[in-house]
């Protein structure tokens, strides 16, 4: 497969940037997972951090320590030998849904002067410009294939998401047309051809689908699959969300409380040439797989 040549750029004294691809997809993102893992490998002093991003990846580096042209130098000189076998060691995720609640519909219809339909909920307008008859019909196609994590960030724990589907089937809205100051916590979100989880209360613009009861941030660590990490989601990881309805949230949200909740997760070695060759069936073997005893 071709790949294109990546693109570098300076920012300020302390960052070099690299563009892998200008739009996301699974082998751009494993091309950045790549080149990364091999920066690392290198331990070239004066690095001091490397973001992974959904098709690009940022280092930022002591200038003192290192001269800018000379990293550029080393970083170049690893793409060729950079990891390039497409498997990761990862997990598969479901998460429960409560689509159309009455906490994100509440808030929606406070910023509906920001919307570019004022007349309409968020998902009421996603199903209809993405050709959908209904709104069930638009959960069906949200839920019905997994999501591939590209990217953690922007705020602690919120997961960047890419539906894996072909670019036909990709669910695509706009942002609003100007940010809302309130976005209820564990929200589940859509902004361009990402999907997010909001991992606190702020302000947001993308279209707001439905929440979660499963906290994915908490600094006090409560719960059992946040005690290795305050932040659950990892790049990598893939989320199947489940819809559950207003009786089942309340349970869950009991068990939040409780500190009895946790997350149905299966560990999973992604093998991105054997996806790209029948995605179809290789979804339908992750969707196997996590639900195994």
């Amino acid at each position: 497969m071709h790949q294109q040549p990546i693109r570098y750029t300076f920012g300020g004294d302390e960052h070099l940037f690299a563009e892998v691809s200008e739009s996301m997809s699974l082998p751009a993102f494993f091309r950045s997972l790549g080149m990364v893992k091999a920066i690392e490998k290198e331990n070239i002093s004066g690095i001091l951090d490397i973001c992974l991003a959904n098709a690009s990846f940022q280092v930022r580096f002591n200038p003192d320590e290192i001269l800018p042209n000379d990293l550029l130098a080393i970083v170049k000189s690893l793409e060729s030998s950079s990891l390039q076998e497409g498997q990761l060691d990862t997990r598969i995720v479901e998460i429960p849904v409560l689509y159309n609640d009455p906490w994100t519909y509440e808030t929606l219809m406070r910023f509906r002067d920001r919307h570019q339909d004022p007349d309409s909920t968020d998902m009421e307008y996603a199903a209809r410009i993405n050709g959908h008859a209904d709104t069930e019909a638009f959960i069906k196609a949200h839920s019905g294939s997994p999501w591939f994590v590209s990217m953690v960030g922007f705020v602690s724990g919120l997961p960047f998401m890419f539906q894996m589907v072909d670019q036909e089937h990709q669910i695509e809205v706009p942002k609003y047309l100007s940010p809302r100051t309130d976005t209820p916590k564990q929200t589940l979100g859509h902004g361009g051809c990402f999907g997010c989880i909001y991992s606190v209360r702020g302000a947001g613009g993308y279209q707001m689908f439905g929440v979660t009861p499963a906290p994915i941030y908490d600094p006090e660590q409560a719960l059992s699959y946040l005690k290795e990490s305050m932040v659950f989601f990892r790049a990598g990881d893939i989320v199947k969300f489940k819809p559950i309805n207003r009786d089942e949230y309340d349970q869950m949200l009991i068990e939040v409380e409780k500190g009895l909740f946790t997350l149905k997760t299966q560990p999973f070695v992604f093998d991105l040439a054997t996806y790209l060759a029948n995605p179809d069936q290789y979804k339908k073997d992750m969707m196997e797989v996590l639900y195994v005893d």
